[in-house]
């Protein structure tokens, strides 16, 4: 069975060799994406998605008019029954090869992508304790415990060195996460008295968390593999991703008494309206109204 990234590559070369001027057309448009510092997973998935389509018309994506494209996409998503992240993933590409070639009209009448009001699935904090408690190693529940501690996101996680931890100012360095940026995120005490013993236990080289091969990091399989070994072992039913742990860290921070807007920096979101979806799950008491003049006093 073939991987993403082998049917991606596999896919573009074919465009590449059969479809006229695609090669030339095709190297203007992964200069410009990766000029644009888009993410590698999103090149690779808007690549394979313009390769298709260009495979399918024999003709490079801008040649190609509005109703053949719309009606190319009807059908991959009516009647051969492909994903509804395929179908995104071949607009958002299409948009962009089309603004670099002066098609923005074409671009502007691609179909429009609805954005789902999903909830994120949370656990609660017993579960997290549960959860921690359940890998058969060390590493696996420090690591399980690690990620929920800073909200991290996957690749945040497996990207994250040894020497990114900051344990005399209680810090955890984030590099060039989503959207190119960096941040710092809070140092768990529990995890920092925690520290030395993984280190010495462990022994990581340079990832804090590696696989199989030393100096490498731990592979997005094997991590979600932790978490659903970890899983068969409790009496959660709920379905648990890295991203789970991050919605519980930012829910059960909410639930803590921590405002929005540190919540924000602290998962690195650079909309608001992304992080108060939080509000919609957390727990909160309500407080009454009262007058500041009485609680600076005690007589709230």
């Amino acid at each position: 069975m073939q991987t993403g990234k082998k049917v991606y590559h596999t896919l573009v070369s074919q465009a590449k060799q059969h479809v006229p001027g695609f090669e030339s057309a095709y190297a203007q448009f992964h200069q410009r994406v990766q000029l644009d510092q888009n993410s590698k997973s999103m090149i690779t998935n808007y690549s394979r998605s313009i390769a298709m389509i260009a495979l399918h018309f024999n003709r490079a994506p801008h040649l190609v008019s509005v109703d053949e494209i719309n009606a190319y996409l009807y059908r991959m998503t009516s009647q051969e029954k492909q994903s509804l992240s395929y179908f995104k993933q071949a607009v958002y590409g299409l948009r962009h090869w089309l603004r670099l070639f002066g098609k923005d009209e074409m671009a502007i009448q691609m179909p429009s992508i609805k954005k789902e009001e999903k909830l994120p699935t949370v656990l609660s904090k017993q579960e997290c304790k549960l959860l921690f408690k359940a890998p058969r190693t060390f590493k696996h529940s420090f690591m399980l415990a690690f990620a929920y501690s800073c909200g991290l996101r996957m690749n945040e996680l497996r990207l994250l060195k040894i020497s990114d931890i900051d344990l005399n100012r209680k810090q955890v360095h984030i590099r060039l996460s989503k959207g190119r940026k960096s941040r710092y995120v809070m140092l768990s005490n529990l995890i920092a008295s925690k520290f030395q013993l993984y280190l010495d236990t462990v022994k990581p080289q340079v990832y804090l968390f590696e696989g199989q091969t030393p100096a490498h990091p731990m592979g997005e399989r094997s991590i979600q593999y932790v978490i659903n070994e970890a899983l068969q072992k409790t009496d959660i039913k709920k379905q648990v991703s890295m991203h789970t742990l991050r919605h519980s860290f930012a829910t059960h921070l909410l639930e803590d008494g921590v405002d929005v807007h540190s919540i924000q920096k602290l998962l690195g979101h650079s909309d608001m309206r992304t992080t108060m979806v939080y509000l919609h799950v957390a727990q909160i008491k309500p407080c009454l109204a009262h007058s500041p003049l009485d609680s600076l006093y005690g007589f709230k």
